[in-house]
């Protein structure tokens, strides 16, 4: 596994992330937005996809529920701010294959990201 795309609409935590995974090897592709991260994610060309539950236009969680409802198994890591055990529950119980709330360290992730590469 080596190509993520990042669904994220604060362009700064992008770019570190981004900045991050790059330097450890990984291809990125990043959107701010939801139905481009859906198109995206259907295109059966990214290996991860780290989406933000705070997208505008749509939430993170009807993206979630929509690729999994159309049966894509690309392995999703939700990486929000929403810290609340019944977001965490809802994400996982949607079909997210990990939660990291924000803020996170870069360490943390890579690490969770790797996990998900050897799978």
């Amino acid at each position: 596994m080596n190509r993520i795309l990042i669904a994220e609409d604060q362009p700064r935590i992008a770019a570190f992330i981004e900045k991050g995974l790059r330097a450890n090897g990984f291809t990125t592709s990043i959107t701010a937005d939801a139905e481009q991260a859906m198109t995206m994610a259907l295109s059966d060309s990214f290996d991860l996809l780290l989406l933000d539950l705070g997208l505008p236009a749509k939430d993170g969680l009807t993206v979630l529920e929509e690729l999994r409802g159309q049966g894509v198994e690309l392995p999703i890591i939700i990486l929000t701010a929403r810290s609340d055990i019944k977001a965490k529950v809802a994400g996982l119980e949607g079909g997210a294959d990990d939660y990291i709330t924000k803020p996170f360290s870069f360490e943390e992730l890579l690490a969770r990201v790797r996990l998900r590469s050897e799978e």
